[in-house]
């Protein structure tokens, strides 16, 4: 044998590699975690709600990149006493129902969740004071309909303007709506976001904060004003927070205001899919078709030239489709 050892001396023989040790199948089953709902992150902690109290967790290290948001319902192991100082553990994201998603600009190709498990969308809007911004209103309708969740206008400080000149724009849709007032009864706004979780959004200053501190006594949420050069407002909510109700009627999540609202990862077919009556007339629409205006020999404009679609619709829906392109808020 050649080399510095021979077989009979100890340096001979491989010392063992480093992670040689087979990793066990046997992996945690956490059967004593309880489920929670995730109400608020921040900086890479997550508030919980559970049995009537707040929780304060982390992500455990198995979830690795796996996002955790607002909206999330988790199973959860550790100390859920919520005292100070205590803190638990998310081993498991459950499945969503629905995911509201975004992305920074309509160039950015990462989406982003930003709620998960709302079943209502509801768009505030203010119609003066400042002024509604229709393209910002469209984008986020948008939003709604690829998520599968319910889309509801909501329209605020109407002792400032007549709101039938914006709900006409998007009656042929049949989006509902509720209408405010400045200090008037939101009880009408309670009915609507009754029994379900609802996620609130809708740019500065159009009233989101006062509407949900009128509809939570105890909520708190900061109210900003309008800039009289500018005519936007302040953002005053930092970061999305879930409420609940009072009586146990339902949650409500508050969201940042936004000035723009991406929508890269949002394809022609994933918007119209939510119109059933007319997608089922695109079917001999050319390949490649998107629906929009201007397509040749597509099925909407087929199907109105027959009667059998309503021009105001389809020209409602090719208004949704128009807004995913060229960003804006206005």
């Amino acid at each position: 044998m050649s080399g510095r050892y021979t077989e009979h001396d100890i340096e001979h023989y491989d010392r063992p590699r480093r992670r040689t040790r087979p990793r066990t199948k046997d992996r945690p089953t956490y059967d004593d975690a309880v489920e929670a709902v995730v109400v608020t992150v921040d900086r890479g902690r997550f508030t919980l709600a559970y049995e009537g109290r707040r929780v304060m967790a982390m992500k455990s290290r198995p979830l690795g990149r796996k996002g955790v948001v607002v909206g999330d319902r988790v199973r959860v192991v550790g100390d859920m006493s919520g005292d100070d100082g205590a803190l638990a553990r998310i081993v498991e994201v459950q499945d969503r129902t629905t995911t509201l998603r975004r992305t920074a600009d309509d160039d950015d190709p990462v989406e982003r969740v930003i709620v998960a498990n709302a079943a209502q969308l509801v768009v505030v809007a203010a119609l003066a004071d400042p002024e509604p911004r229709p393209r910002l209103i469209d984008r986020a309708l948008v939003a709604a309909y690829v998520s599968g969740m319910k889309p509801i206008l909501c329209l605020t400080k109407a002792d400032l303007a007549d709101p039938e000149t914006l709900l006409a724009t998007y009656r042929s849709l049949g989006v509902p709506y509720v209408v405010t007032q400045r200090g008037g009864d939101v009880e009408l706004v309670r009915r609507v976001l009754s029994g379900t979780t609802s996620v609130l959004v809708g740019h500065s200053g159009v009233g989101k904060s006062t509407l949900v501190n009128a509809l939570v006594p105890d909520a708190q949420r900061e109210v900003g004003v309008v800039n009289a050069v500018t005519g936007r407002g302040r953002h005053t909510s930092t970061s999305a927070y879930m409420l609940a109700l009072p009586d146990d009627e339902g949650w409500i999540i508050d969201t940042p205001g936004i000035r723009s609202f991406g929508l890269a990862h949002v394809q022609p077919e994933d918007l119209i899919g939510a119109f059933p009556d007319l997608d089922e007339k695109t079917g001999e629409c050319p390949r490649g078709c998107t629906h929009g205006h201007g397509e040749p020999e597509c099925g909407l404009d087929l199907a109105m030239e027959s009667g059998t679609l309503d021009p105001e619709r389809v020209e409602s829906f090719r208004r949704l489709l128009a807004a995913r392109e060229g960003g804006g808020d206005h």
